[in-house]
């Protein structure tokens, strides 16, 4: 059996177990979460039964975990154990306490559960590093991602544009790889792919000391602030065989915006929460502060704001070590807003190589209303006095591109020209407009009112022309997905609008 079927068999086996747990009220996301914990238990015995004289065992012995005492009982003793080792785990302060931080049993059947355990889990062999499992797994995500009533697609960047973004930016062995917002993982995972694959392609050999700092995370680190969603990066990455159960987290679980990064990146590759507001106070290089339910103070931000998109473009500059590359989604307001968002791009173009952006299309995104894009920027030394954008290469994917998630999802294939376009000049001087690629100078983009950012020249036909073959279902989906976007942006000038309110009545 190859691995591909291998693949499809092991994701329709587990699937269909998330229809039985639908019926008993446990969602999707709800479904992939309990497996990580009875997974990494699965896994934890396997490796100990292959390894008996291993002398720090994977869960520690004063938790007094035996999977199979665990997957011989059923009934309320089954459940009384499982809540024991939830609770148990969850208190190190390790991967394994990651994976179990705050963990719940969602499945209150206990004869479901320990279908789960004997039918499910136990009935296959689980080896950690191995491409089948960790692929099913992130099969899982994917589909659980679907889930609409669960939310759980604003955790899920689709995977064709996380590669497109990867071979953009090419991380190399010897960049430091973070994610502040690393959901499930993907970013992370693709960056070592590709680092891996690279490395074989060219015949080159990866020192002893790059390896282990790719397979403990070490060298590719996540920022995740939501518990549930930091477990199922964590047990990603462990699926495909990055970090060990007893080794220090590789998802650091906290508010990437809290603080100033403690250690920068080489390479910021991220697809920040498109949440309008931010439960903060922010204190920036302006003094100002926007007041909310936390307080934090950010010397190193240009300007103060509440805005989560604007913040999270602030951090990965301050986040970007000199000579460092970024790619990270932005939503379209990000481009054009006023106030605090005009101040965050005109230092941006000053301070830092802004190259490149990719604007994209709707409708491959898993949370609706999404008008984003890809902004490519580098670190600089900063020099009085000195521009360092020389100019902008604006892609455009969205004008004539239709894609819904199921009936024509976003693939590899569709994101190939625009590679072909950026990597047409490795310095970027060669560069060569085309229909969909044009370029603006640094004059050119200031001179726009409030540097908007937000550029476009192609005509959508389907505007035109109502014979273009444009299925029905995508033109409906995609009017949809634009007042969800409409939405979206009177939200965030209603924000603004109340903030500036909230001053003015304290000042006077």
């Amino acid at each position: 059996m190859t691995n591909q079927a291998e693949l499809r068999r092991l994701v329709d086996k587990l699937w269909s177990y998330c229809d039985v747990l639908r019926d008993a009220g446990v969602s999707s996301i709800d479904y992939v979460e309990q497996l990580s914990f009875l997974l990494f238990l699965k896994m934890a015995d396997e490796q100990e039964n292959d390894n008996p004289f291993k002398s720090t065992p994977v869960l520690p012995a004063k938790h007094d975990i035996s999977w199979k005492r665990f997957a011989s009982l059923d009934g309320d003793a089954l459940e009384n154990e499982y809540r024991r080792i939830l609770t148990e785990l969850g208190k190190e302060r390790t991967n394994l306490g990651v994976v179990f931080r705050k963990a719940q049993n969602r499945v209150q059947e206990p004869a479901l559960l320990r279908k789960l355990i004997v039918d499910l889990i136990g009935s296959e062999t689980w080896s950690v590093g191995g491409d089948v499992n960790g692929d099913a797994y992130e099969a899982l995500l994917q589909r659980s991602a679907t889930d609409v009533k669960s939310g759980a697609g604003q955790y899920f960047t689709p995977r064709p544009l996380i590669h497109a973004m990867v071979e953009a930016i090419r991380p190399t062995p010897d960049d430091t790889v973070v994610d502040p917002a690393c959901g499930t993982g993907g970013f992370l995972l693709s960056a070592i792919e590709h680092i891996e694959r690279t490395a074989a392609a060219t015949g080159t050999q990866l020192t002893p000391q790059q390896r282990w700092s790719l397979s403990e995370g070490r060298s590719v680190r996540g920022v995740e602030l939501v518990d549930a969603t930091a477990r199922l990066a964590t047990m990603n990455m462990y699926l495909h065989g990055v970090g060990r159960a007893d080794s220090a987290p590789v998802i650091d679980v906290r508010d990437a915006l809290s603080s100033t990064p403690a250690k920068r990146a080489s390479v910021v590759l991220a697809n920040p929460p498109f949440g309008k507001r931010s439960s903060i106070t922010v204190v920036g290089e302006d003094g100002r502060a926007e007041r909310e339910d936390i307080a934090y103070t950010r010397s190193d931000f240009w300007v103060t704001t509440t805005n989560k998109q604007l913040n999270f473009v602030q951090h990965i500059a301050a986040l970007l070590k000199p000579d460092g590359r970024a790619a990270v989604v932005v939503p379209d307001n990000v481009l054009f807003e006023g106030g605090a968002g005009e101040t965050i791009r005109r230092r941006l173009l000053r301070d830092f190589d802004v190259h490149t952006l990719l604007r994209l299309p709707t409708g491959i995104f898993y949370a609706g209303g999404v008008k984003a894009n890809v902004l490519f920027f580098d670190r600089r030394e900063a020099r009085e006095g000195h521009v360092w954008t020389d100019r902008l290469w604006v892609y455009d994917f969205r004008v004539a591109q239709h894609f819904t998630l199921k009936q024509n999802p976003l693939r590899d294939e569709h994101l190939a020209p625009f590679l072909a376009a950026y990597r047409s000049g490795e310095d970027r001087s060669t560069r060569r407009e085309s229909e969909r690629f044009k370029a603006f100078t640094y004059d050119q983009l200031m001179t726009r009112d409030k540097a908007n950012l937000d550029i476009t020249w192609l005509k959508d036909p389907s505007l035109t022309d109502a014979d273009d073959g444009v299925p029905p279902e995508i033109i409906a989906r995609e009017i949809v997905e634009d007042l969800q976007a409409a939405l979206m942006e009177f939200e965030a000038v209603a924000a603004a609008l109340e903030a500036r309110a909230a001053e003015l009545s304290t000042d006077s």
